[in-house]
């Protein structure tokens, strides 16, 4: 918004030709979010205790987290508020990569926050049918695979193909339809290792700002032509406004983790975890780099697989793999106290987004 109101003045007043510069517009996104979150976060927290929202333990779970039975819940509305807010006051909203990342995580959002409203007036752990939950995640899935494929990344450059880390003059071409159906599937899965992190104060929010700043680097680089062609990838007009998105849900999860680190005052529920999930695969796929989605969101991936491979070995050898799934909870259960776990696979998420970018820079 700001880009097109302030913009066009620089002719008279040359102060407001900041408003071109991406990185300045992306470093206002940010901490616009941050203060959006600091600003709204107190009296939303509120408002949800005053009404009761509060937190479902599971009885299965480990006997230290009864203790956050009522903490608030669906602290997700901070996290979509100050990311949406941010993104339409420092982005260009002509640019389709904008507008796909703000319907994605609302989108979902929305679909977490009716989750989040069942759990709390049944009073159950289950919330949604996860028919119904499941249908929402693959329509979005199925929409954004054919916006994708119907508008290209680069005139030269299919949706279905990107190039592989290590080798990339190499081209990874997928079948159209098999695309579809690998960006849903990889969507679905996304949302559900997110909310599966979810489980232990501020461990999901600051993964999230870290992955988020990942995908910021590579929004801003391979939205120039001179990185692009430096670093040997594909250039992609516009999707440097992606970093202005990325900014802000970099601002947006810092500013809840404020209020979400031990002890948690409020938890982002399935709201936040479903809208930030999907901001980070949309921001994957928009910049056709989403072979790297393992490598920067590793401990997304570690919690997601260890939860199959812990139902699947009981169901088929009746034992457990782990004390208890998710892999954080074997830790905990193993005797590392929730913040030393949290601590320690944020350093993890930061050593593989750091790998990550490198891939991004090695032929």
């Amino acid at each position: 918004m700001l880009y097109h109101l302030l913009v066009p003045l620089a002719n008279t007043h040359i102060i407001f030709n900041l408003f071109t510069y991406i990185s300045f517009r992306a470093a206002g996104s940010t901490v616009t979010a941050l203060l959006v979150a600091f600003i709204f976060g107190p009296p939303i927290i509120r408002w949800l205790r005053d009404r009761n929202v509060g937190q479902v333990i599971r009885a299965e779970g480990p006997a230290s987290h009864q203790g956050k039975r009522g903490t608030p819940t669906m602290g997700g509305i901070i996290i979509i508020l100050a990311t949406v807010v941010a993104t339409l006051l420092w982005a260009r909203l002509d640019s389709r990569y904008v507008v796909v990342a703000i319907i994605a995580t609302l989108w979902m959002g929305a679909i977490g926050m009716l989750d989040d409203y069942l759990k709390i007036v049944r009073g159950k752990s289950q919330g949604l049918v996860a028919r119904w939950k499941l249908a929402g995640q693959i329509s979005f899935g199925l929409g954004l695979g054919l916006i994708l494929l119907l508008w290209p990344l680069a005139d030269n450059l299919s949706a279905a193909s990107t190039q592989v880390p290590l080798l990339k003059y190499y081209l990874l071409t997928f079948w159209p339809p098999l695309y579809v159906l690998f960006v849903t599937v990889v969507l679905t899965g996304s949302s559900n290792a997110v909310n599966l992190t979810d489980g232990l104060d501020g461990l999901a929010s600051g993964l999230t700002a870290i992955s988020a700043g990942a995908f910021a680097v590579f929004a801003y680089l391979f939205g120039r032509f001179d990185a692009s062609r430096y670093l040997g990838v594909y250039f992609l007009p516009g999707a440097g406004e992606l970093t202005i998105f990325c900014g802000a849900l970099l601002g947006a999860a810092l500013g809840f983790l404020w209020f979400n680190a031990h002890p948690a005052q409020v938890f982002m529920g399935d709201t936040g975890a479903q809208a930030l999930s999907v901001g980070i695969v949309v921001v994957a796929f928009m910049t056709g780099w989403w072979l790297l989605l393992p490598v920067i969101g590793i401990i997304f991936v570690l919690e997601g697989a260890s939860d199959v491979l812990q139902i699947g070995h009981y169901k088929l050898k009746g034992t457990r793999i782990l004390r208890r799934a998710p892999i954080h909870y074997h830790f905990q259960l193993g005797g590392w106290p929730e913040t030393v776990v949290v601590a320690r696979f944020w350093l993890i998420g930061l050593l593989g987004a750091f790998a990550g970018v490198a891939l991004a820079y090695v032929d």
